[in-house]
């Protein structure tokens, strides 16, 4: 193993020893093996290659504060990719299997997991591929589990800067009863354009619209959207389009125990004017906080400032602590690996 430099590790692809996998083929999952390449031999008429049936998921695993090592909410992430799946047509994963696949792969690389202290983790991506040749469109015979992971750094180690967004006009991230509920391949092609127009504007995070009216916030191009009212409520969007994100329910929980109204509905983009706080929430980042948002050159400054607000602050301080340890798992999200 290549050693590692803790304090200056990004949030990229790191190879590791290897992953887990298992196939499906006649109406049942194999048992989980462990691969050390890190290619997969694929027939070039899979429907994952030409049709895009494939599903993925995205979460984090922690060394403890007592030296134990666990997964955030790793059951909502196994609930999760089951609705991508059943969308897709794709079979059913049981559960003592993704997580004997999720223990596998981490057990295998535990070497990887960064140290507590750190501010890093062991990034673990959970993908099922449609793998059998088939030259019409319809569903594959045969699939392909995988969990591979990779280490990542603090997203903040270099310290907390306010994001500013721009509103994306000309695109669509998904149509309105579309794939934008699940968490399939296909979903972020979308967002590569649109978000490489952004960056070159100057904007490093993108903000998409409902596709039906272009008047109700869906969310950010790789994160939900919520935002702080002026009367101390928490919102979030609600919407067909919208992948359910297991960050913003989790930060949904810890709002309601600072006493926290939450209200998870459709949200006019012309009420940002009434948010004191906005941040972009996700697995990777957890929380980016957004202090300036334009639209058609027109631009909302949140009154937040250049970091994190005093809610956004606490939330944030407080899910960090809930995941490495530092403070009682009173809602266990946390799944015992180590």
């Amino acid at each position: 193993m290549k050693k590692i430099d803790w304090k200056t590790l990004d949030f990229s692809y790191k190879e590791t020893n290897g992953y887990a996998f298992s196939t499906f083929s006649n109406g049942q999952w194999s048992s989980s093996s462990f691969e050390k390449s890190p290619y997969i031999k694929m027939h070039i008429a899979s429907p994952a290659l030409n049709y895009g049936q494939g599903v993925f998921e995205g979460l984090k695993v922690y060394a403890m504060a007592d030296g134990s090592i666990k997964a955030f909410r790793a059951k909502s992430h196994g609930k999760r990719i089951q609705s991508s799946l059943k969308r897709l047509m794709m079979p059913e994963i049981p559960t003592d299997l993704f997580e004997e696949m999720l223990l596998r792969t981490v057990t295998e690389n535990k070497d990887f997991v960064p140290p507590y202290g750190t501010g890093g983790a062991l990034y673990i991506r959970p993908l099922v591929l449609g793998s059998s040749p088939r030259l019409g469109l319809g569903s594959s015979d045969e699939f392909t589990f995988i969990i591979y992971c990779s280490p990542v750094g603090d997203y903040y180690r270099e310290g907390v800067s306010a994001l500013s967004a721009i509103v994306v006009e000309d695109y669509d991230r998904s149509a309105p009863l579309g794939l934008g509920d699940v968490k399939v391949i296909g979903n972020y092609a979308s967002t590569l354009l649109p978000s490489q127009e952004a960056k070159d504007a100057g904007f490093p995070i993108s903000l998409y619209l409902d596709a039906k009216e272009h008047r109700y916030i869906e969310e950010f191009g790789t994160s939900n959207f919520f935002a702080i009212s002026k009367d101390n409520k928490y919102l979030t969007p609600q919407s067909r389009t919208i992948l359910p994100s297991i960050t913003n329910v989790s930060l949904c929980q810890l709002a309601k125990t600072y006493g926290m109204e939450v209200e998870r509905r459709p949200i006019l983009f012309d009420e940002i004017s009434n948010f004191t706080e906005v941040g972009a929430c996700g697995t990777a980042v957890v929380i980016s906080p957004i202090n300036r948002i334009v639209r058609n050159k027109t631009e909302t400054i949140v009154p937040s400032g250049p970091g994190f607000g005093p809610v956004l602050k606490r939330l944030y301080k407080d899910i960090r602590a809930i995941q490495v340890g530092d403070a009682e798992d009173r809602f266990e999200w946390m799944h015992q690996i180590h």
